[in-house]
């Protein structure tokens, strides 16, 4: 396989990590473009990609890095349509999230991911106990869950209460969502792709966003399909099947930068 087509097979995942850490498709993609860019100036950076997917999130989190230190300290940065300066400065994805995003999102071992942030093993360990506990500190919403089949509809309906939050409605197709929303507007939406009677849960959360900004995490088989960057495209994305440590993740970052949106 040439470097490109190993690039090209990473190069969805990367997307995924970069938007749920950015909490936006733009900015996230921006920090690909701008690793990919890195890596075609620097032979070395581009030469250790060869390694796979724990070089390239390297490469990324170098980047990532830098524009959070320069955040950080107040500078602009350049990074990307939206400026990576002023979403950065509304809300900074803490070292801890990004610990717990790549060990549950990303599916990397303590060790991968130690290596990713240039951090020892033990400390990224510290990180994620860290981010845990921030999980069980947050507050609660009302959760839409938008899903077709049945038993793994019951199984995010048991975790989202778990959590301390509420489920103001559970629906199969985007009719039904249709009606739940009707009632009441949730904070949160779960979402699969595929409904039941053929209909998208890209189109019933369309519908939902056309009442007002809520944070939306989707839950599908195929993320690849939803993560090329070619269109308007979500910036939660969790794989089916999934594990709930990834959803829990999933979801307090999505609260996150809720929150912050609402400050």
């Amino acid at each position: 396989m040439s470097l490109g087509d190993q690039i090209a097979k990473n190069l969805p995942y990367l997307r995924r990590y970069a938007r749920a850490l950015t909490g936006s498709q733009a900015t996230g993609d921006a920090f690909v473009r701008a690793t990919l860019e890195a890596a075609l100036a620097d032979d070395e950076v581009k030469s250790s990609l060869e390694g796979g997917r724990v070089p390239l999130y390297t490469a990324f989190n170098k980047v990532w890095s830098s524009a959070y230190m320069e955040v950080s300290d107040g500078r602009d940065s350049e990074i990307g349509d939206e400026g990576g300066a002023e979403t950065g400065l509304k809300a900074i994805t803490p070292l801890n999230r990004q610990a717990l995003l790549l060990t549950t999102l990303e599916d990397f071992s303590v060790e991968d991911a130690a290596q990713i942030m240039e951090l020892s093993p033990d400390r990224v360990n510290e990180l994620v106990q860290d981010a845990v506990g921030e999980i069980d500190r947050e507050a609660n919403t009302s959760v839409l869950i938008i899903e077709d089949e049945p038993l793994i509809s019951m199984q995010l309906e048991d975790l989202v209460k778990s959590l301390g939050h509420d489920i103001c409605g559970t629906a199969a197709t985007r009719t039904q969502a249709q009606e739940v929303v009707a009632e009441k507007t949730p904070g949160l939406v779960l979402a699969d792709i595929q409904l039941a009677d053929g209909s998208s849960g890209l189109d019933a959360v369309d519908d939902i966003l056309a009442i007002g900004s809520v944070p939306v995490i989707f839950i599908t088989a195929y993320p690849e399909r939803l993560l090329t960057g070619d269109r308007p495209e979500p910036t939660y994305l969790v794989t089916k099947p999934f594990q709930e440590q990834t959803v829990r993740a999933a979801i307090s970052q999505a609260l996150f930068f809720g929150a912050k949106d609402k400050n």
